[in-house]
């Protein structure tokens, strides 16, 4: 009572609020005006816009543009390389102050410990993290994960103030085939909101997709894909990630017209890309550049993702609201100049003030060691199934290649750009080891392996150099995990990621240097691909067509079985 008296009381002016922004202009999302008058913040609730106020503090904001917080409104936070801590510290500065995660990827290490340990996170963080419920834990059968998930494990992680529903449903082909496991996760959810995840998917089967009560997607590649899905009710989440980079696809989709029903997200970014291009402030800048009203990219980047989801307390700057509140340099730059996260002003000392809480899943990597030989692909005919990798994406083409026998190995074969990919089991549940063929990384000499291994996290490897290919495997369970590059039997670069083998303990500047430093090891190999490791993560995920390797085999996605 007392709280609602002070909100009263601080928006007729009748006591100085909390905090006044004065001389901006707020950009209004519903009607495209960009206002004149002070804004009145009382606790974390916007109280006042449009008209004079006194405050016990004031921020001078003269010259800037107000728009609301920006939602992403799905990723993986252990994507970013570092803890929560250090992504709310990364992100928020640029105007991210909500984060609608899963952590299905520390899930698929440590089970449902890993998801707890995000709703734990986002009691402290000063970003406002929403952690879905993981719901392919592991994504398939056709791979070996650390933990499995029921819905009887996720039935008591139900309920934490973090919770907006359930994560992205990856088992598309459950869904369709009415799986009982599956069922039983949809139907712990009915009346909620579910998140989507169906490449390529249309027609009929799209229609039984979205009868399940699916309701958003952030899996479309192309415009024609992403207006069907559209035009069946699904909100459409534009994704520009480190890999899967599909902006450019959509952006002509995105009007004032349809961004009620488009959002924005990233999925997967890590700090070297944050720090050279941004985050959702990236994704608005390069939206407008394109020809993007403003309008529609600021609609998508805050009020239509808080819709989407159910946040009816934010996306616009209006009394009632949280402060959640970005001051731009301009619409078009993007530049955050001050963010306002739940009312409290975002600073070096507000970080200082957090508390945080101890890491979890050290010492997951369980591998077995591996010797040369064990890259063998052993084979007695030439026609060799092969990866072909689609830079920009996490599609992949299921390509086909005559690779001869040579004393009953296929050998690697640089000059025709035919690398060798591993992935071994690291959970120390089998110690399978399954070895193919990929184009597309451009490798002349070494081998590149890392544990961030969609989304089982095995370790994957891929090289020209069997001895280089086990040094690199091997030195992953010395350093917990992380990201290797080796030649000629030396390490050149690495990254240690001992949380769950996903996330780092450093600061977030220092796992940019560290990337910096892996990129440059990469491509002294030949690498072409701007963001090799996370392209070589995404090829053992088997919910993405076409051609995908897990610890189990090469997997035909498109027919959802291994291959014999």
């Amino acid at each position: 009572m007392a709280d609602l008296e002070t909100r009263i009381a601080q928006a007729r002016g009748d006591t100085p609020a909390d905090l006044v922004l004065r001389g901006g202009r707020v950009l209004d999302l519903v009607t495209g005006d960009l206002l004149d008058g002070d804004v009145a913040i009382c606790g974390d609730r916007i109280v006042g816009t449009c008209a004079e106020y006194e405050g016990q503090e004031v921020l001078d904001v003269s010259g800037l543009i107000l728009v609301p917080g920006f939602i992403d409104t799905h990723l993986h936070i252990e994507s970013s390389l570092v803890t929560p801590f250090e992504f709310d510290r990364c992100v928020l500065p640029r105007g991210v102050t909500t984060a609608i995660c899963d952590p299905h990827e520390i899930a698929n290490v440590i089970g449902a410990d890993g998801i707890r340990y995000f709703q734990q996170a986002s009691e402290h963080t000063l970003m406002d993290i929403k952690v879905q419920l993981s719901s392919c834990v592991p994504s398939s059968h056709m791979e070996t994960a650390g933990a499995r998930l029921t819905a009887d494990d996720l039935r008591p992680l139900m309920g934490h103030p973090s919770g907006l529903g359930l994560a992205e449903f990856m088992n598309y082909p459950g869904v369709l085939a009415g799986d009982p496991d599956v069922i039983e996760k949809l139907m712990l959810f009915e009346g909620g909101h579910i998140d989507g995840h169906c490449p390529l998917l249309s027609g009929r089967d799209l229609n039984a997709y979205v009868a399940a009560g699916i309701r958003t997607e952030h899996e479309a590649t192309s415009a024609g894909e992403a207006r069907e899905k559209l035009q069946k009710g699904m909100r459409v989440l534009i994704r520009e990630g480190s890999v899967s980079k599909d902006l450019h696809a959509l952006q002509p989709l995105l009007t004032e017209r349809t961004a009620a029903y488009m959002c924005l997200c990233t999925d997967d970014r890590n700090p070297l890309d944050i720090a050279e291009h941004g985050h959702l402030d990236y994704m608005i800048r390069e939206l407008i550049r394109l020809g993007t009203p403003p309008l529609a990219a600021y609609r998508a980047a805050s009020l239509s993702a808080a819709e989407a989801f159910g946040l009816k307390d934010r996306g616009l700057i209006a009394p009632g609201l949280r402060a959640d509140i970005v001051a731009l340099d301009s619409l078009e730059a993007c530049h955050a100049q001050h963010v306002i996260c739940g009312g409290q002003i975002i600073d070096d000392n507000a970080f200082s003030a957090r508390s945080t809480i101890p890491p979890v899943g050290r010492g997951s990597v369980h591998a077995p060691v591996v010797a040369a030989q064990h890259f063998r692909a052993r084979a007695n005919k030439a026609e060799t199934d092969v990866i072909g990798i689609r830079e920009g994406q996490i599609l992949t083409d299921h390509l086909h290649e005559v690779i001869p026998v040579v004393d009953g190995d296929k050998p690697p074969d640089p000059a025709r750009d035919l690398a060798r990919i591993a992935v071994i089991e690291r959970h120390g549940k089998n110690g399978n080891i399954a070895t193919g063929f990929v184009r597309g990384f451009g490798m002349t000499a070494g081998a590149i392996a890392s544990t961030v291994c969609h989304d089982h996290h095995n370790i994957a490897c891929v090289g020209v150099d069997y001895t280089d290919m086990a040094l690199a495997a091997n030195r992953l369970g010395e350093i917990e995990g992380g990201f290797v590059v080796v030649r000629a039997g030396r390490v050149l670069a690495e990254l240690a990621l001992p949380v769950a083998g996903l996330m780092s303990l450093e600061p977030f500047e220092a796992v940019h240097t560290r990337l910096e430093v892996l990129r440059s090891a990469a491509r002294s190999l030949g690498v072409t691909l701007e963001e090799p490791f996370l392209q070589l993560a995404f090829l053992a995920l088997p919910v993405i067509p076409a051609l995908k390797i897990t610890d189990r085999g090469m997997v035909d996605v498109t027919r959802f079985e291994l291959i014999a």
